[in-house]
């Protein structure tokens, strides 16, 4: 069974609920968790679908070429990490355009896959959905069937399926316990919880014949990046444990298959 392995390339301060007009003033990281990412996944000879936001790639294009050059499949991440729900759609269909336009002239090719800044679109904002056919995505991985207070859609359906608009989702994978599903695979809680967890969670999944959505941030191999004052909930979750990220990681490429998402879903790649 061929998994999906999906980066969401973003540098440690994107992803922080720090307004873009700060970002220029923070140390630039994103080449260092990444080549680290990158040696991992050609050492076990996984390829994976890097969710790239836009104005990471105006910074690297030079990165985002390489890493479509080794093989690997280029997907969206929007240009601004935005949360959707706050956008709307006229707001998110220009961030989604502008995303799409710089990594198209990028790698030369249509780009199919989108991935939602904070897994961002929640109940009462399907109108994404639309917007995504709209704009010519072939698949979505948005939808995190959880409960949390940023985003989630507890009751959405936990595997593969098709929208009516034609739109495929990929939901990020959970585990069923006592009537609750539970994150496992991937982000803080590949690193908060116990590595046990995610590999129960993808061997059961495999053993269902549905293929498991992995997810990893870049900085999340960075145990040297920048320390910056942040709300207690959201510093915890994200510099917990960044030092245990690459072994955890090694161990999960050799234990599981690998592939980009567009191959999980059988969609031909390149």
């Amino acid at each position: 069974m061929r998994n999906a392995f999906t980066v969401d390339l973003e540098d440690w301060y994107q992803g922080l609920e720090l307004g873009p007009e700060l970002w220029g003033g923070f140390e630039d990281r994103l080449r260092v968790g990444t080549e680290r990412l990158l040696q991992l996944l050609e050492s076990s000879g996984a390829r994976a679908t890097f969710f790239v936001l836009g104005a990471a790639a105006e910074r690297h294009p030079q990165l985002v070429r390489e890493i479509h050059d080794r093989g690997h499949e280029i997907g969206t991440h929007g240009y601004g990490h935005h949360f959707v729900y706050r956008l709307g759609a006229a707001g998110f269909r220009d961030d989604l355009r502008r995303s799409l336009d710089i990594l198209g002239s990028l790698v030369g090719e249509q780009i199919r896959g989108h991935r939602a800044p904070f897994f961002s679109i929640i109940e009462g904002s399907e109108w994404a959905f639309d917007v995504l056919a709209e704009c010519g995505l072939a698949y979505d991985s948005s939808i995190f069937p959880v409960r949390n207070y940023r985003y989630g859609m507890p009751a959405a359906p936990r595997w593969v399926h098709q929208l009516d608009n034609g739109l495929t989702e990929f939901p990020l994978s959970t585990l069923r316990m006592l009537g609750r599903n539970i994150p496992a695979c991937g982000g803080a809680y590949f690193r908060l919880l116990p590595y046990i967890l995610t590999r129960h969670c993808i061997g059961r999944l495999n053993r269902m014949q549905r293929p498991a959505v992995f997810y990893i941030h870049p900085w999340e191999l960075d145990p040297d990046q920048p320390r910056i004052d942040l709300p207690l909930r959201i510093g915890l979750t994200h510099y917990w444990n960044l030092g245990g990220t690459r072994k955890r990681l090694e161990r999960l490429l050799q234990e599981f298959e690998f592939g980009t998402m567009a191959e999980s879903l059988g969609l031909e790649h390149g």
